[in-house]
């Protein structure tokens, strides 16, 4: 039986909301070096290199890497033999966001009411989702999701006789409509299967996954490069103004669904693909 306070969990979430703000995942800086040693276009090399000098500053100035400092998404993954003591998890996380972008000096974009546009002015609430599993595991991910990427998601309830060749066909479409508007060079996930909601979670989820990890599925690591591949021949290249380098990864996760259906969700992340895991 492992006890963890209620405390420890927002000390660790405001320390992530700060530090995936502030600092690029080592696997996206990598990820930037390798693009610029085959990127074949001199405007595109030169924004590769303007990003890895943006991100050099951020941490050099502690500045956030970009403005938009986006709305925190929160994947939990509870073991049975968790015991959490003094409160409610969720109230823990959101008030660590609540600390960490008031601490952090970060830009407060959440609206309580999608409608009335009124803004929450503490970042809060974050989207949190919860998968309970055996054992004494305690993890809590989190994303810094920006909207400029969020708003070029897309949803399509395809038919099962759309197979392989339907899901990339939206995919690349997905893509090329969003052009220069997620801040290429992005990461794509893509959620197929289940229900409509849990293709779109799941396509949130596959955003977590380490930079370029391809699937353990051979099919759906087959398919992500082949993705990869078709992007990268679009041409829109890195923040839209031409080159080899629109996306840095594809990541796909599936899951079984009605055979009548096959949902599939694009969701992209920018350039700077914020996450970290914390384990407690």
């Amino acid at each position: 039986m492992k006890r963890v306070s209620v405390s420890a969990i927002t000390q660790a979430v405001k320390e992530a909301c700060i530090t995936i703000n502030y600092e690029i995942d080592p696997l996206v800086s990598k990820a930037f070096e390798n693009a610029k040693e085959v990127e074949a276009s001199p405007i595109g090399i030169s924004i590769i290199e303007d990003l890895i000098k943006n991100a050099e500053i951020a941490q050099n100035y502690v500045a956030p890497l970009c403005q938009d400092t986006g709305m925190i998404v929160a994947f939990v993954t509870l073991g049975q033999d968790v015991v959490v003591d003094d409160g409610s998890i969720a109230v823990a996380i959101n008030e660590g966001i609540r600390q960490g972008y008031a601490e952090g000096y970060l830009r407060k974009s959440v609206v309580s009411d999608p409608v009335l546009r009124i803004n929450s002015n503490d970042n809060t609430p974050g989207v949190i989702y919860f998968e309970v599993v055996e054992g004494d595991t305690f993890e809590i991910e989190l994303a810094a999701k920006g909207f400029g990427s969020e708003n070029m998601s897309k949803s399509k309830m395809l038919k099962p006789s759309d197979g392989m060749n339907g899901i990339i066909e939206f995919v690349v479409e997905t893509v090329q409509m969003a052009g220069s508007n997620p801040c290429p060079p992005i990461v794509v996930g893509v959620g197929i299967g289940g229900t409509l909601d849990k293709a779109a979670q799941i396509a949130k989820r596959a955003l977590f996954r380490p930079l370029g990890e391809s699937s353990k599925l051979p099919h759906i690591a087959e398919m992500e490069a082949l993705l990869l591949e078709k992007i990268n021949h679009l041409g829109i290249g890195p923040q839209g103004l031409g080159g080899g380098t629109t996306a840095l990864a594809v990541h796909a996760e599936i899951y079984p669904t009605h055979i009548a259906g096959l949902p599939v969700v694009v969701n992209i992340n920018c350039h700077a693909s914020r996450h970290k895991k914390v384990v407690l």
